[in-house]
């Protein structure tokens, strides 16, 4: 699958993986500040921004897409960097194909399984209530949300995702039928076996109970050669909430800065 990317910068490669509802614009600010020290590919995930639509959303597809996105830009090895569900798919791309990843970011989630959360359920019930077809400005269907999404982050989120098609009507970038049909497996556990044996980094954001310390048994099982870091004050959108200091703990990992910023 030919995905949609954003490139930023020279140097040694990185690739960011963007969660469920999220696209590569959700990483744009993120991947130019990086993009000064790496060069930076950020894809849209398949059924997600401006990549191709398929049925299929299943950690083997995607870790897949994310190899063949590699072959595509002559990519031999990378460093992955992957949140929530990205970070899934970038444990399924190390697990699946080791020597091809130099290292690898798990942004605030585990390979353990979740039951659906609220906010994700909320959010696709949000996207079938609205009618898109009745609005003519992106305005009327903010406050359109308003009334289903009381979260201003989440409303906010949901937007990013409204765009106007080749025939100037609204639509939704993301497949809302793929996504929802496929949410209990996103959600599940990682059905990707292995040991990755390269260098870890866990970032679990202070406020998020996406990691817990009783999952670190499962982190060694799968890659013995983890470290985990714990940002303060940052919910499961860490990149958004303490970007400096996710910012700070990348350099250090990925080789950009010689002095650690935190244990």
């Amino acid at each position: 699958m030919k995905l949609f990317y954003r490139q930023f910068g020279s140097g040694e490669p990185v690739i960011i993986l963007h969660g469920v509802f999220g696209m590569s614009d959700n990483w744009v600010t993120f991947g130019r500040r990086l993009g000064e020290h790496f060069s930076v590919f950020v894809p849209d995930q398949r059924n997600h921004g401006q990549s191709p639509h398929s049925t299929s959303h299943n950690y083997y597809a995607l870790a897949d897409d994310i190899l063949e996105f590699m072959d595509e830009h002559g990519l031999r090895e990378a460093s992955v960097v992957g949140h929530s569900m990205g970070g899934k798919v970038a444990m399924g791309v190390a697990l699946e194909a080791s020597r091809r990843v130099r290292k690898l970011v798990i942004i605030d989630v585990s390979p353990k399984g979740y039951p659906l959360r609220r906010e994700h359920i909320e959010i696709l019930r949000a996207m079938r209530s609205v009618d898109l077809s009745r609005f003519l400005s992106r305005q009327e269907v903010e406050t359109e949300l308003n009334k289903v999404l009381l979260s201003d982050r989440i409303r906010y989120f949901v937007l990013k995702n409204l765009h106007r098609d080749h025939a100037g009507r609204f639509s939704w970038r993301i497949n809302v039928d793929a996504v929802e049909e496929n949410l209990e497996g996103i959600s599940g556990t990682l059905p990707v076996k292995g040991i990755y044996e390269g260098p870890v980094l866990v970032i679990r954001g202070g406020d998020s109970n996406y990691i817990a310390d009783d999952d670190k048994p499962l982190f060694s099982s799968y890659f013995p050669n983890y470290h985990m870091v714990t940002i303060p004050g940052a919910s499961h959108w860490v990149h958004a909430d303490m970007p400096d200091a996710l910012f700070a703990e990348l350099m250090v990992f990925l080789g950009a800065n010689p002095s650690p910023v935190s244990t």
